[in-house]
Order: structure tokens, then sequence, then C-alpha cells
């Protein structure tokens, strides 16, 4: 059986790679992808102005209109758009947003101050740590799941706070404990060792933007005779908890699938290559990955961090053209998401397969697809 075709397009001979074939490479796959890293600075600069003043618009909107119901709803919709910039500031701090590193780095500070993420502490933790790392145990800490012997060493009150992070109803919580507070927001030395002037002045810079947007809220519940309990609570707690959700959310469903396989040995995990296999594309109805900004075409985001969030889709569409049977795609469904977070509690990494609390397994196991 022939294990290798090839695809003619106008310029070059690119092949499609069967499921049984070799992996061909992390390299030669990105030289594939290598005309879709081409990057602009207008359309950057208009998708940052327009979700800023998205964003503006809706926080005034929490103030301007009278019913409770609206000004909540309008916080609500706040949140997600402070998703949308954080998505922006995302590929700023990859460097893939424009083509000007200095420039990127503005930016990407600028379109992270309404999610309160440090810039410079994102980069070390996501760039350097989740990326260089994907879905390895002790170096990879996003999501990581606890093995059985690992889980029942834990605090009574850690496996409990472990079975609200996992039972799906509260992403939000374990993105707002495990990974901001923990480890954005001025974090001790336990969660990151080394310390650098640009961790403090960005903490110090979202700190000051946090108190200024309060303080404006306040100002503003004042002046038009308002309650400033709930200005606030709408037009700032409301926005962040719902920021914390979508990308607890988003993060948790890009890395916990029962096909999608964890590692705990270094040496294990390189010869495995899983530039592909560690990483979901959802699929959503109504155009929601487009409103995303396509961070859902998570595979080609991982295989090459340099494609700009605006040929994502092209690029996804191209990698499961071309290596068929490895992407993991994965409609998305309420129904779904619940079954995988009921199956996926721990982890045995050894068979690589999902465990329940309890140790029993709850999907095959993926060692020899591995």
């Amino acid at each position: 059986m022939t294990t290798l075709m090839t695809l003619t397009t106008e310029t070059r001979d690119i092949p499609i790679v069967a499921p049984e074939a070799p992996f061909p490479g992390r390299k030669t796959v990105r030289g594939w992808l290598l005309p879709l890293c081409s990057k602009s600075t207008v359309l950057p600069l208009l998708l940052l102005a327009f979700d800023f003043a998205l964003f503006f618009g809706a926080i005034a909107a929490t103030v301007l209109l009278t019913p409770a119901w609206a000004k909540i709803g309008m916080g609500l919709v706040a949140g997600f758009i402070i998703g949308r910039l954080f998505i922006l500031g995302h590929d700023a701090c990859h460097q893939s947003f424009t083509p000007h590193r200095r420039l990127n780095r503005v930016l990407g500070r600028l379109a992270f101050l309404p999610s309160l993420t440090p810039y410079s502490l994102w980069d070390i933790g996501h760039n350097l740590v989740h990326h260089g790392q994907t879905n390895l145990k002790g170096f990879d800490f996003v999501w990581a799941p606890f093995s059985l012997e690992e889980f029942q060493a834990l605090s009574p009150t850690r496996r409990i706070l472990e079975r609200i992070y996992r039972s799906g109803w509260l992403p939000g919580l374990y993105y707002f404990i495990e990974m901001w507070w923990l480890r954005m927001y001025f974090p001790n030395k336990t969660y990151m060792g080394a310390r650098r002037p640009a961790f403090v002045w960005d903490g110090l810079l979202v700190s000051v933007f946090a108190v200024l947007w309060i303080g404006l809220l306040a100002w503003a519940a004042q002046y038009s005779q308002q309650s400033m309990v709930l200005t606030i609570g709408a037009g700032f707690l409301v926005p962040f908890v719902f920021w914390n959700f979508m990308i607890g959310f988003v993060v948790y469903a890009h890395h916990t699938h029962t096909a999608v396989a964890w590692y705990d040995n270094k040496a294990e995990w390189t010869r495995a290559q899983p530039y592909v296999t560690t990483t979901v594309h959802l699929i959503f109805r109504f155009r929601v990955g487009a409103l995303m900004h396509h961070i859902m075409e998570h595979t080609a985001h991982h295989l090459d961090m340099g494609i700009p969030l605006y040929r994502l889709k092209e690029a996804q569409k191209f990698l499961e053209v071309h290596l068929p049977g490895r992407i993991i795609v994965q409609p998305f469904s309420w129904r779904w998401y619940f079954k995988t977070a009921q199956l996926c509690k721990l982890y045995d990494f050894q068979a690589k397969r999902w465990l329940d609390f309890h140790g029993h397994p709850t999907s095959p196991a993926l060692a020899a697809a591995h």
C-alpha cells in the first residue's frame, strides 16, 4: 500500500502523508507552511482598534443602560471582547501579529490590559514552557493531569479542588487560581524562580489599568447617581469573571481529549514528535470560531507559532489535507464537552489513557498509537 502521495500546486509538489507513514518532521511541515507566515501591519492595527472600540463601547453601556439585566448582559459581552483582545495580544507575544518586533511588544501589552495579563510573564509561561514542551508533564503545567499516585498524595483540600477544576463547570476557577494568580500576578519563587524587572513592571502596568478602570466606573456611578456596587460589578467584575471562564474553557478544550496523549518522559515525548497530536481543532457552529479570531484552529498554531491568526484557518485546512488521520478534529457540543470532563480526570502515563478519580480506565490506551 502506498504511504506517500503528492498534491501538485502551482509551484511545487507537496506530499500527502498517509496515517501509517512516519511523521515527516516539524521542520519539513513548517517549510510547507512558510508561505502562510507572511505578516501585515495595517490589518492587525485595524483589528486591535476595532476590538478596543467594542470593549470601551460595551463598558460604557454597563454605565449608560439602566436595567440591571442590561448592565450585566453588556458586562458579559465585554468579557467576550476581552477574550478577543487577548487573542490579538497572544499573537503579538508570539511575534506573529505584525512584522515588527518592537511594535508587537507594544501592541501585545496594550491588548493584554483588559484581561490584566502581565505580558512578560505570559511570554515565559506560554511561549517557552507551554509551546516548548506541550503536554510534557513536569514542564507544561497547563491543565496537566495528575497520575493516580500523585492525586492520592495530595492533601484532602487539594483533591477537592482538583475535582472542582475537572468537573467541567468551573474552568475559570482553574485559570484564575492556577495560572493567573499563582503564575502571572506577582508570582512568588515557588512558581517563578527567576525575578526580572519586566515581571514587576508588567504587573504594575496591569494593576494601574485595573485601578483606573474601577476608578472610572466608580466616578461614573457617583456622577450618574447609580449604585456603585452594581456599576463596578457589571462593568469590571462580570467581564473579568467571564474572561476567566472563557480562557479556562478554551485552554482546557485545546489539550483535553480522549485521543490526546500526555507524557511524563522527555525522551518518549521527543520520539513521539507530538507536534500535531497534542492539540484539538474544535469546530463551532454559527461562525463562533471566526468571532474568536480563529484561535480554535489550534493545531496549526502549535505547529508554527509564526503563523498569524488571520492565516490560521488556511494553515489548519492545509494540515488536515496533507496529514490525514493525525489531526484531532472535534465538532463542539456541550454534550461532548461534559462527557470529556467526565472521562478525563487522571492520567495513566504508561498506557497513555485517561482514568477516573478511582484509577479506573475511561479511554482506550494510546501507547501503541504514539
